[in-house]
């Protein structure tokens, strides 16, 4: 795939918002996208089992393309939890950890999610796509969403990047936080970040960025990142939004979810 550039020889792309069962075929373009991403650095169980989530009312997703549309270089998901479908991290370490089925009921009655799937091609490879803007993206569409509390999964190279936003290292689940996944030579571990809206422990640089693209859904930026610039075309306002409710989600809520089959070829680590 190759990157669109403009006048001054930055890349171009998109990066929009959207919920998954409104858009098939994006979704479609982000699983194979995410595979050949993952497939690259040794993690092979990934099944078409993993993609029920493209048929989930309550997931957002978030893709990094040509402003064509053609090819998708990068994408996110926020998973809102709510009804019978557990959140990626329950189903990742529900076997290792029956606790994670707990920390997550406590949060849900106020709207909580997780940030989950990120990934970017070797194409956008450092420039912050999958780093950094998308994380971003994700924090600022989750207000609109509704959400109260994130989750997430983090790789060791990441940890740092979330608390950078805010999130925390959850002590009270695994072994003080971290899981061997997807494999035992990877580490894993839960975050959660407390506070969506006001994004209280974040720091003041991340804080401002999620805050502009809150003011600004729709906009056209220069971001840059270790002397690296690009040119993103922000759609952050997430169509056909009057047809989702956060509170019929949580209406729907039940502890079933509990007794749910773990499936250990489930991969959403960020």
């Amino acid at each position: 795939m190759e990157i669109n550039l403009n006048a001054e020889g930055q890349p171009v792309v998109r990066l929009r918002a959207f919920r998954a069962i409104d858009e098939p075929e994006s979704c479609n373009l982000f699983v194979e996208g995410h595979k050949r991403v993952l497939t690259s650095i040794g993690v092979m169980k990934v099944t078409s089992s993993n993609n029920e989530w493209t048929f989930n009312p309550a997931v957002f997703v978030l893709i990094v393309e040509s402003l064509d549309g053609q090819a998708i270089y990068g994408g996110a998901r926020v998973h809102v939890a709510g009804g019978t479908a557990p959140l990626p991290i329950e189903e990742a370490t529900g076997f290792l950890d029956k606790s994670i089925f707990e920390l997550v009921w406590q949060y849900v009655q106020f709207g909580t999610g997780e940030l989950c799937g990120l990934w970017n091609s070797r194409e956008i490879a450092g420039y912050g796509v999958g780093s950094i803007f998308l994380s971003r993206a994700c924090l600022a569409i989750s207000t609109q969403i509704g959400l109260q509390s994130l989750f997430s999964l983090c790789a060791p190279y990441t940890v740092k990047m979330g608390e950078n936003a805010g999130y925390e290292i959850e002590t009270s689940v695994g072994n003080n936080g971290t899981f061997y996944y997807p494999k035992l030579d990877l580490v894993a571990t839960a975050m959660i970040l407390k506070d969506v809206t006001n994004l209280g422990k974040a720091n003041q640089e991340e804080r401002d960025a999620i805050f502009k693209l809150r003011e600004n859904l729709n906009i056209v930026r220069k971001e840059e990142l270790r002397k690296k610039e690009l040119e993103i075309h922000y759609e952050l306002q997430i169509p056909k939004l009057d047809q989702w409710s956060l509170k019929d989600n949580i209406a729907n809520a039940t502890m079933n979810f509990l007794q749910t089959q773990i499936d250990e070829s489930k991969l959403n680590i960020v």
